[in-house]
């Protein structure tokens, strides 16, 4: 049953908006407008009892208390463009920024960090909308972004992105949610992981690319076979620079299809499955590191390493690297930026 309530004040001085959406097989999610912000994923056991498999606040003001962007929107450009600027064909911009001298996950106030429209809902879908004004973030053109969440009789949650412009400008758009398969608020390193994909992206200790792309063969990276997060944690050099798992992994083309697996992960149990399903070229494969401090859904805080986040993408700072092996991030005038993501769930 659809259930649609009001939580607190967001920032613009109105009520956050939630919605909960839910497939007769007994999948249930709850939604926000602020962030278009995913709060909440439970999962039916085979035991018939129920399971949150999301990382999440005590209410929506709270998400207003951290800075790990849980189960939120990002964009215009997710993950980090280096030295906050773009240039294109002569032209400079400068971009707002929010790490440093970078800009992460489309700036300080980035689309996890405002309101979306709630444009329609049914029982088990809702589409928002958000329009992004010339200069915002210092990204030009105007933009106009829709996600439309839905969850399927197979007790997936299927993601669908949309944008255009009317200037060129690049768009990588995604969600931010943190797993926990075991559904409390303990160490996910024990779960196993799987991703289809032979390279990965380096990066420095500020989560900017600083090599080319590289093979996971002989690595801490090589996740093609199934193995616990905890087995090559903090391995290489790649890893310890950033306390761990904070990269993204080129996908396998035939994985890039919307068909076909790019990852799966098990829960430590051994009660529940994650299938990532993704048009996207790359996934970010990002281990909590830094959740410490995060209000927890059951009280208290989070740790680090309480979560992990699969997060479908173009590969970070692509903007400065059109030599990488996939799409074109920059959209242009007349084109639609498409994206899809399908987080299945299976009982074991």
């Amino acid at each position: 049953m659809l259930k649609e309530f009001e939580s607190g004040t967001a920032p613009d001085g109105k009520p956050f908006n939630c919605l909960t959406l839910g497939s007769e097989t007994g999948l249930q999610i709850t939604l926000m407008d602020w962030g278009a912000t995913w709060l909440s994923c439970q999962l039916p056991l085979k035991s018939g009892a129920k399971r949150e498999v999301l990382l999440g606040c005590p209410t929506p003001a709270d998400y207003l208390k951290q800075s790990a962007y849980l189960g939120a929107t990002v964009g215009r450009y997710a993950n980090r463009i280096a030295k906050a600027n773009l240039t294109l064909d002569g032209h400079h911009w400068p971009l707002s920024a929010n790490q440093g001298e970078h800009q992460l996950h489309g700036g300080p106030t980035g689309f996890n960090a405002r309101r979306w429209e709630c444009v329609e809902h049914t029982l088990t879908s809702v589409l928002y909308r958000l329009s992004s004004a010339d200069g915002d973030q210092g990204f030009p053109g105007n933009l106009t972004a829709m996600v439309r969440y839905t969850v399927t009789e197979d007790n997936a949650v299927a993601i669908a992105y949309r944008a255009t412009v009317d200037h060129p400008c690049p768009v990588n758009l995604t969600n931010h949610a943190y797993f926990h398969l075991d559904g409390a608020n303990s160490d996910i390193r024990q779960e196993t992981l799987q991703i289809y994909a032979g390279q990965y992206l380096p990066v420095d200790s500020d989560g900017i690319p600083c090599a080319p792309l590289a093979d996971v063969d002989n690595t801490g990276m090589d996740f093609r076979k199934p193995k616990t997060i905890s087995q090559d944690f903090l391995r290489d050099r790649d890893q310890q620079r950033v306390k761990g798992y904070d990269h993204a992994f080129l996908l396998y083309t035939a994985c890039r299809d919307g068909d076909s697996p790019a990852a799966q992960l098990w829960s430590a149990d051994g009660q529940v499955l994650l299938k990532v399903f993704t048009t996207a070229p790359a996934l970010q494969l990002y281990t909590g590191n830094y959740l410490a401090g995060t209000p927890a859904r059951q009280g208290g805080e989070y740790l680090n390493y309480s979560g992990v986040a699969l997060e479908s993408e173009f590969l970070p700072d692509s903007p400065h690297h059109p030599e990488w092996p996939q799409p074109d991030c920059w959209l242009q005038p007349g084109e639609t930026y498409r994206s899809q993501t399908r987080y299945q769930f299976v009982a074991l």
